[in-house]
């Protein structure tokens, strides 16, 4: 038996694709960032998490 791909979204800070993940089973709607890290720096530009 197959599994089902997992869900994906993008994060709009660091601009990578992440997946689904258990521990965000009971709020993925509300997930925007992909880390910890993405979500303290959301209002710095790209280029400085690089």
């Amino acid at each position: 038996m197959g599994q089902k791909p997992l869900p994906e979204k993008t994060c709009p800070v660091c601009r990578r694709p992440f997946k689904w993940r258990r521990k965000w089973a009971r709020c993925w709607d509300q997930v925007t960032y992909c880390s910890e890290r993405c979500r303290r720096h959301r209002n710095q530009p790209e280029e400085v998490l690089r």
